[in-house]
């Protein structure tokens, strides 16, 4: 269960406070023989933090448990930066916090109100030097929040007595109060530096009131060496001669305007009545998020005027899905020019399969390539969500190393989140192989049959029997769909028992043999400068962490509006084409089929014994 932000602390009988830990949220469930200890975004804890999961042999009872992951420093203040580098300091003090109690001896508590639930909890959980209960107050949160601001931590969470936990929910029966206010801001230009000072003096704000980009303030701290010379290379290349506000304000250094495109986050003491910002200092630019939502109200301030009705055009809507409003626009919109398929057909054609497509979809992050304008106009990648995502539409932080920071990944569970994800420009899907809890051992393992521009489909085909040919030899069953596009994709039932380096090691087992019963038709070089123009690519290296193929039942952002579609192995004969499976027959034959790929989320293959068989036939 998540929290929203709120703006201020308050008083209420009908409320509990707890303290805000600057730590790492994590989930135990110790049901089963074997503890389990994960992140949010399904990542294991139990030996990153050996000193918290040695000590769940002391407990007494079965039960799966919520709280926080907190390191303190010498002054015994939580310390996330020392949490970060728990491997270089194993003597670090540390405590789980348990807040929250959502199993206990074969039943679930999540519906229980949240003061029973802590009330269980602190009578179950057996406390050590380690694992602690969190404790909490109740009623007086204004005291409760100026003592966390005199030691000096985080904030403060509330939360409503009588709350029911609800997962993956960010619910506002649930509060975070913190003490430092961040926004999002649109650069809008920057000063000449003074002094030895390089690359800007301070950069100029700006959001939008009411449509119209307004001046917010500057500011000139935050910055390092560093970042000064790597945010002035941007700006310069936006740079433009024209103010981009209707009315330019003054600055004291001489001012370059550029094209208001960039946004970064600030931390602040205080909005003006002006809407000026007081104290600003630079935190981040946020590649994620875009201009055009950054408005006059501050995040928390969204959430309680969403409710006011807005004059929507023509082509907008409001539909109900799951009890969630989601807003629909420009449903009239062509998405594919050549089949004059509009965005209203694509959200439709996903409604009409959802029952289908949702189980292959659930609890699994998604990459989305939006093509807010159609096949023909720029797409984009987006993994990060949005501030401004409704409530209610699930997300899931994963740590990415090539970026060095958390990527809140949206996972669609229902209709209302399809359609939210369709409007947002997303034609395909396109999950991980992997899914919540366990985002390390995924689900199936996937052969991606891609061909080069000289070979035909057919070729594809003839690839995609020799795969069945050598599954089959070895006593295992394959399943295979279109692409949607020119490939064809082959997926094993792997029931999440292996890691990713374990089923790719294995994907490339049976690629190698594909590829000595086709060596003329096929590679398994990866390099496209090394790769034959005339060779199929046996990409085995879909099978690692983070990586995407689109979904089955998917739409394809392809001229025919073609679909993902799962086949019979017997279907696969030479003279079928992608295109043969679109948007207007597509619900037809999966009602006619059933769902081929319903298998693909079963127990898993022996991999083990597939190994035996394969070295048995050499």
């Amino acid at each position: 269960m998540l929290t929203k932000l709120s703006d201020k602390a308050f008083d209420d009988e009908d409320w509990i406070f707890e303290i805000k830990w600057d730590g790492y949220r994590a989930i135990a469930d110790l049901s089963k023989k074997q503890p389990l200890f994960y992140s949010r975004n399904g990542i294991s804890f139990l030996s990153k933090f050996e000193k918290v999961s040695n000590d769940f042999s002391q407990q007494k009872y079965k039960m799966i448990l919520d709280g926080e992951i907190v390191a303190y420093d010498e002054n015994g203040k939580p310390n996330f930066q020392l949490l970060q580098q728990i491997g270089d300091n194993p003597n670090l003090a540390l405590t789980y916090q348990v807040f929250d109690l959502l199993w206990l001896n074969g039943h679930s508590t999540e519906e229980l109100p949240l003061l029973q639930r802590k009330e269980l909890l602190k009578d179950a959980l057996i406390e050590t030097d380690v694992i602690k209960y969190c404790d909490h107050i109740s009623e007086n949160g204004i005291d409760f929040f100026n003592q966390m601001k005199k030691m000096q931590l985080e904030g403060m969470i509330a939360k409503k007595s009588d709350s029911i936990y609800t997962e993956n929910s960010r619910s506002s029966d649930w509060l975070k109060i913190k003490f430092t206010n961040t926004e999002e801001v649109i650069i809008c230009g920057f000063t000449e530096p003074r002094g030895s000072r390089e690359g800007f003096g301070a950069l100029i704000l700006g959001k939008y009131i009411n449509g119209t980009l307004t001046y917010a303030g500057h500011t000139g701290t935050g910055f390092n060496k560093e970042s000064l010379q790597e945010i002035h290379q941007r700006l310069e290349k936006l740079a433009v001669k024209k103010s981009p506000f209707n009315i330019a304000p003054k600055t004291n250094m001489p001012v370059t305007w550029i094209k208001p495109e960039l946004v970064c986050e600030i931390k602040y003491s205080e909005i003006t009545k002006d809407g000026i910002f007081r104290h600003p200092v630079f935190v981040a630019i946020r590649e994620d998020k875009n201009p055009k939502d950054i408005n006059e109200k501050p995040k928390e301030m969204k959430a309680q005027t969403s409710s006011k009705k807005t004059k929507t055009s023509e082509t907008e809507s409001e539909i109900t899905l799951n009890r969630h409003k989601v807003k629909l626009t420009n449903q009239d919109k062509i998405y594919f020019p050549k089949d004059e398929v509009t965005k209203g057909d694509v959200i439709d054609y996903y409604q009409s399969v959802a029952e289908y497509i949702l189980p292959h979809l659930k609890n699994r992050p998604l990459s989305m390539n939006r093509f807010p304008n159609g096949i023909e106009e720029q797409n984009f990648y987006q993994k990060d969500a949005s501030d401004n995502i409704p409530d209610w539409v699930k997300t899931t932080q994963v740590y990415s190393e090539s970026t060095d920071k958390n990527i809140d990944y949206i996972y669609c569970n229902d209709k209302a989140t399809l359609a939210y994800l369709n409007n947002l420009g997303c034609i395909d899907m396109n999950p991980w192989n992997s899914s919540l809890p366990d985002l390390e051992h995924p689900d199936y393992l996937v052969l991606d049959l891609d061909p080069s521009k000289k070979n035909n489909f057919d070729d594809v085909i003839e690839t995609a029997l020799q795969v069945n040919e050598v599954l089959e030899s070895i006593k295992i069953k394959g399943y295979c769909k279109t692409s949607g596009s020119t490939g064809i994709h082959v997926y094993i039932q792997m029931g999440g028992k292996y890691d990713f380096d374990q089923v790719k090691d294995f994907a490339y087992i049976l690629m190698k043999q594909v590829n000595e019963k086709l060596p003329k038709l096929t590679t398994l070089e990866r390099s496209l400068q090394k790769r034959n123009d005339k060779k199929i690519y046996l990409d085995y290296l879909q099978n690692r962490s983070g990586q995407t193929l689109a979904s089955v039942y998917s739409l394809r952002p392809k001229e025919g509006a073609s679909v993902s579609m799962p086949l019979e192995w017997e279907e696969l004969k030479k003279g079928l084409r992608p295109t043969d499976f679109n948007i207007h027959n597509a619900l037809e034959r999966i009602k006619e089929k059933g769902d081929l790929f319903k298998p693909v989320l079963g127990k898993g293959i022996d991999m083990m014994k597939g190994l035996e068989l394969l070295q048995e036939s050499e």
